[in-house]
């Protein structure tokens, strides 16, 4: 078990950092060591080669392809996904370490979405426009001004509900290719708007599963967009987030999922263009219905339980 503390430990000991091959073989002189030592008559050219404060700076800039990156072996991605896949597993709340998961686990299908999204037209635009989903970012009390049912409105609706803010999405710190953290940072930043297309519930008590806009938790509606999400973009983190979060669901909730819900999720997601490349922020006034239409989300399915 890698807690989150050890992470901030191990970046403090220096040894998530890897020095420039320049500067590693001018410290050994610098401190001194027994293999920078030189002969009796041997002299050393007229230079200071003290690492300053400033070089110190420039070597972490070397290394750091965007604000927060983290440079990391394959060894120690190899022991923060082992780390981080138990205590997801162990408490699902603890997104930190599903973040950490989804950066450590997900290269592979990062590259493919990042593929997806270059080949089509308002994909490639994100990429080069970067877009962000934060409340900076966003015009909330314009959104909350728009019709019932268009995708702002609701958007704003299902903040409100469950008094969650899109600031509170994990910064990437993991990925070694600075696109490809940007696609995991868009992922995350969508993936409250998919609550929101997809109209899933997290409760089942209610008399009919319907069109609804509350959700919150690791609740079956938690699993069903964990479902299609990971047919939608391959990423391992979501996978397991779909294969082991209907574990703690009772008998009748679980039977609901798997005969009813999964099956949608998957078909929806089959079904549906790559997810990332719609510029949301674009759609606010467009209603959910065309919207989703038009990704190739099938409508959610009423259940009367």
């Amino acid at each position: 078990m890698l807690p989150i503390c050890w992470l901030g430990r191990a970046r403090r000991a220096g040894w998530l950092r890897r020095a420039p091959g320049s500067l590693r073989g001018l410290r050994p002189l610098a401190l001194g060591s027994p293999a920078a030592s030189v002969g009796k008559g041997d002299q050393l050219p007229h230079t200071d080669l003290t690492v300053t404060a400033e070089e110190h700076v420039d070597e972490e800039r070397y290394y750091q392809l965007y604000p927060g990156h983290i440079p990391t072996s394959p060894l120690q991605k190899v022991l923060l996904s082992a780390g981080s896949a138990f205590m997801a597993l162990y408490n699902p709340y603890r997104h930190d370490m599903v973040a950490v998961l989804g950066e450590t686990t997900g290269s592979s299908a990062l590259r493919r979405l990042r593929d997806k999204m270059r080949l089509d037209p308002e994909g490639y635009q994100i990429l080069q426009e970067r877009p962000r989903i934060r409340l900076s970012t966003l015009d909330v009390t314009g959104l909350r001004g728009l019709p019932d049912g268009t995708f702002g409105r609701e958007y704003v609706r299902f903040l409100d509900s469950n008094r969650v803010s899109p600031d509170t999405r994990m910064p990437v710190k993991f990925v070694d290719d600075e696109e490809l953290a940007y696609v995991i940072q868009r992922y995350r930043e969508v993936h409250d708007l998919m609550h929101t297309l997809l109209g899933m519930p997290t409760n089942m008590l209610d008399r009919e599963l319907s069109f609804s806009w509350v959700f919150s938790g690791f609740l079956p509606g938690e699993v069903v967009v964990k479902w299609f999400e990971a047919i939608q973009t391959g990423l391992p983190m979501c996978i397991l987030g779909a294969v082991f979060g209907p574990v703690r669901l009772n008998a009748r909730k679980l039977q609901i999922l798997t005969t009813e819900l999964i099956p949608w999720a998957v078909q929806s997601g089959r079904n549906a263009s790559c997810i990332l490349n719609f510029y949301y922020e674009n759609r606010w006034e467009q209603t959910v219905e065309s919207l989703r239409e038009e990704i190739g989300i099938l409508h959610p399915p009423a259940i009367c339980v």
